[in-house]
């Protein structure tokens, strides 16, 4: 990784944070690959149990950096999206699949590929002025980061066939009704806000989580009777870990739980 995206692993919390805020947080080839390699490298430590996906800015991000992608088009004579292979698929899988929580904290424009990053996340806080924008058919080009998923899922399909084929700043208020965000807290209170929702999911039942986040994105495509199979699956799953007997043993004693993440 280098420098335009940093990243930090304390008490079971890994913060991976934007770093180009001279440039909004434009994905240039460089912190596309830092924030793949980070976000790979936190899905496989046993020590993380929750990310925390943050920004340095006035903004969270504004998707690809067009300067440079110019250029690739340039060089390549307009075959330059190998990147999307390369990079934006792997980020958002990374996100969406790995076995523990990832919080978003939007503090500004999440455009494009942003927007698409910014959705993958299984939980969303943003501050007040904070907006989300598609983008794509702006630039003439399709959706990527995974957008074609999480919208309908989040809008519905028409809703989301509109905010694709008309791109423009959706501002909170819209966001919070059109389900886009989760909570919203004014700007100079999001940092403290979005680590500490981050760090109690850091404390909380990773095992379960993980198996929370793969029911849910099951059954959005399989039927009510292979999503109940599932559940079975994932509730043994879930029920062989050691913070099912922490929990149940503090209920019986009428005491907190405390988990380990195993």
């Amino acid at each position: 990784m280098n420098d335009t995206v940093l990243y930090e692993v304390t008490e079971g919390l890994a913060k991976v944070t934007l770093n180009r805020p001279d440039a909004m947080n434009a994905l240039d080839d460089a912190t596309k690959a830092s924030l793949r390699d980070a976000l790979r490298r936190a899905a496989a430590d046993e020590n993380v149990r929750a990310v925390l996906l943050g920004a340095r800015g006035r903004a969270f991000c504004v998707g690809q950096d067009l300067k440079e992608h110019v250029a690739h088009l340039r060089e390549s004579g307009g075959g330059a999206l190998n990147t999307v292979e390369e990079h934006y698929n792997p980020i958002t899988l990374a996100i969406a699949e790995m076995p523990k929580p990832v919080v978003a904290a939007v503090n500004g424009v999440a455009a494009g590929a942003g927007a698409g990053f910014a959705l993958a996340a299984d939980h969303r806080i943003a501050a007040e002025d904070a907006s989300f924008n598609t983008s794509f058919a702006g630039v003439g080009l399709s959706s990527d980061s995974g957008l074609s998923w999480t919208l309908p899922r989040l809008v519905g399909p028409g809703r989301a066939k509109d905010l694709l084929f008309f791109p423009r700043s959706i501002k909170v208020p819209e966001a919070v009704e059109l389900g886009l965000v989760d909570r919203v807290v004014p700007a100079d209170e999001l940092a403290e806000a979005a680590e500490a929702t981050a760090r109690q999911l850091a404390a909380g039942p990773t095992v379960a989580y993980a198996a929370l986040k793969e029911a849910v994105a099951y059954a959005s495509s399989h039927t009510l009777a292979e999503s109940l199979a599932k559940e079975a699956e994932l509730q043994t799953r879930a029920g062989a870990s050691a913070d099912h007997t922490i929990a149940v043993e503090a209920f019986v004693k009428k005491e907190k739980p405390e988990f380990t993440g195993r």
